[in-house]
Parts: C-alpha cells; structure tokens; sequence
C-alpha cells in the first residue's frame, strides 16, 4: 500500500508532463451492494488503508473513511444494526475523483479547492471512468514541495501559486476561530507574500483545539512546509483526537521524519534537515483547563488575579529535524484557566525581531511588558498594541521573520 514517494523532478523541464497517474497506489474496493461487515474485515486486514473506494460496475461513486467507519462501527449496537447492511451508508457520495492524466498542478488546485478533507483522505484515480486506485493527500503535497524548490520554477508564479493553497488551508481554521471564541486576537503575518508559520483551530463539543507552528524557512519554501506540516496534523487529530496535544506533536513528527527522508539511523544521508516549532493546546469547556505541549514555542498565561504572566517553556526538541528520534515523546502539561485569564503565543518572529537604539532582539520579556498595561482590553486591543510597539521597535530594520500572535480571554 504504501508505494515509494517519486523521484525528484529533473531539471530539463519534464516534471511540467508529470501527472495524477505518477500517485496512482493499488488498494481494495467493494461493490456498491457489499455489507459493513466486508468494510470492516477489509479495514482490520489493512490497517495503513486511510480509505476504501466504492465502486459500481467498476466505476466509483463514493470513499469509505476509515476513522468515521471505525468509530461510527463502534457505538453500542451499531454492529448488530449496520454489518449486514449496505456499505453506502457510511460513503462519502462526493470524493474527490480524478483522471489519470490530469497534471500534478491541475491535482493541486483541485485538492485545494476540496478542502483539507481530499489531502488527509485522498483521493481517487481513474482511467476511462474505471477505478484505478488511490492517490494519497501528503504524497502529493511532498511532490509540488520538490517540484516548487525547483530552481528552474519562476518566483512569481511559485508564490502566486503556493499563497493560493495556503490561504485556502487556513480560512477555515480562521473561521472556526472566530465562531468558537468571543474574545481572542490572531496575526498571521508572514514575512513574504506566503510564509512558514501556520495555525490550526478545531471545535468540538466539549472544547476547542489549536496549534501555532513555525515551519522551516519562509517565503514559498517555508509554505509548503507548513503544507506538509499542517496535513499531518489533520491526519493525526483524525486518527488520535484532540484532548492529547503531546501524542499529536509524536504523530506529525513521525509523519514529517518520514515523508522527508529525515530518520536517524537509515543507510542514506538524508537530503533536509527540516521541521516545525508548535504549540498545540486542548481547552476543556468543563473543567476550564488547558492541555498544553509545546516544542521549542511558550504558553504565556496572565490568571485575573496574577501580577504578571507564567511562562510555560514547550521543551527543547524541534518537530521532524534530524536529530528528533523518530519515538520522541512530548509532555501534556494541564493549567488551570480560571475565568477572564489570558492566554497568548507567539512564534519567533515577534521576540528575534532586531531594532531599538542598540540593534537587538525585542524578546519576550519586552512582549510581556507591552501586553499587561492593557490586560483588561479586548484582545484585538492587545494584539494591536504589541505590533504598534513592534513597528516602532524595528524601526528601519529588516524585518527577519514570519510572525504569527494569538491572544485569546477565555
């Protein structure tokens, strides 16, 4: 099932002829007509298998998702209710379907334009309208990563082409943000037209999830990181949930290491040595407490009744680098959030910011400091009077970095 990532496009232009059938894996079907009870023995044979493609008279109609199938079996009496009917109540009656050859880049845009869904499911290839198998999501964003670090790609196009999908990968956590939290601030500004920072929010009945990444680099390389990144993200909260931040940060490494060749201990000398720094978090509308797990980024935390921020350091070790073992384990860390306490974090383009009359970093405590005179204030007010303090801090100075801020009362 899991087919070798292909070869590096070569530099005489012909990548511009690769295309969906390049992606194409073999994988099980089942007929229309087939019961849940073949789904389920096909999911417990194959378990890489992240999707099942439905099939009638040899064409698809529809893709079977393993985590929704597995945890919709496995409700009291589902079995008994579900095994001998027919499969097409748990399918997806609109997959993303795509001809053989059809470009790698006309797959890209049409991944995009289906959501974050089509990159963690995948996708489905045919031939003349017959099935011909499975494209996966992450194979195909590591792909257009190589073929867009290609120094023969033309700059304009690579960041026209890469802000397209980025800012489609974040308008839904934007969304979701601003639905689920009355009170909260979020900046996403990178340094160039695209950037390596991301962030994800996800709401749940219970709570809330989300995560602010720092990928490697900036510019279209560091965004098609956070592509890489971001899509092993949503493939581990399907796969794990989450009320675990540490267990999703060991899930996106694994997938990163692997996807990038980047795992100690293998014969080849890896090619990159690339990853993210992230905070991940999980608050729990019941207990008022927030999961925290961090890699190489803070959680600050200003209580109603505190004179000043607790700073929460995430731990030293970077997400998917080299020298992350491929089982690193990460830590939860539980705080109690009482009401009207503030939470916020930042990536490093805010605190390594150069400027001020001796040329150096702003730095957290400086970011601090600006933060509490107006802790009462909405969040946006917050969020508008440290990138006021910023600008005037930097000055003349180049700006350095992506910069990502989230404030939120909670």
């Amino acid at each position: 099932m899991n087919a070798k990532l292909p070869s590096l496009p070569a530099t005489d232009g012909s990548w511009n002829r690769r295309c969906a059938f390049d992606l194409c894996q073999a994988a099980p079907t089942v007929d229309a007509d087939a019961l849940n009870i073949v789904v389920m023995d096909l999911f417990s044979t194959h378990r890489e298998l992240v999707s099942l493609a439905v099939l009638e008279h040899g064409r698809p109609i529809g893709l079977i998702n393993r985590t929704i199938f597995m945890s919709q079996m496995s409700r009291p009496f589902h079995r008994e209710l579900y095994d001998r009917k027919s499969c097409i109540a748990f399918m997806d009656k609109q997959p993303l379907i795509v001809d053989a050859q059809m470009s790698i880049e006309a797959l890209t845009f049409k991944t995009v334009e289906s959501g974050e869904k089509a990159l963690a499911d995948g996708f489905i290839i045919t031939r003349d309208g017959q099935f011909a198998g499975l494209g996966n999501g992450l194979q195909l964003m590591a792909v257009v990563a190589e073929m867009q670090a290609e120094k023969n790609r033309q700059m304009m196009q690579s960041i026209e082409y890469a802000s397209v999908i980025q800012r489609a990968m974040l308008r839904a956590s934007r969304d979701t943000l601003a639905a689920t939290l009355a009170d909260a601030a979020l900046l996403w500004a990178p340094r160039d037209v695209v950037g390596g920072d991301f962030y994800h929010f996800a709401s749940y009945d219970d709570g809330w999830f989300g995560a602010i990444a720092d990928c490697t680099g900036h510019g279209v390389p560091g965004a098609f990181m956070t592509l890489i990144a971001s899509s092993s993200l949503t493939q581990a909260l399907a796969q794990l949930g989450p009320r675990q931040p540490s267990a999703l940060l060991a899930a996106v490494n694994r997938s990163v290491k692997s996807l990038l060749g980047q795992e100690q201990g293998t014969a080849q000398v890896p090619e990159s040595d690339d990853g993210l720094d992230a905070a991940l978090f999980w608050f729990d509308n019941v207990d008022q407490t927030l999961t925290f797990a961090g890699a190489r980024i803070a959680l600050h935390v200003l209580r109603p009744d505190a004179e000043a921020f607790e700073s929460i350091p995430g731990q030293r070790m970077g997400v998917g680098y080299v020298d992350s073992d491929i089982d690193q384990q990460w830590t939860d860390i539980c705080v109690p959030m009482p009401a009207d306490s503030l939470m916020f974090i930042c990536t490093d383009g805010l605190t390594d910011q150069i400027g001020g009359p001796r040329r150096i970093a702003f730095g957290r405590r400086r970011a601090m400091e600006t933060l509490l005179p107006h802790r009462h204030a909405p969040a946006n007010a917050m969020g508008e009077a440290l990138q006021a303090a910023l600008r005037q801090w930097q000055g003349e100075q180049v700006r350095r970095d992506d910069l990502t801020l989230f404030c939120a009362r909670l």
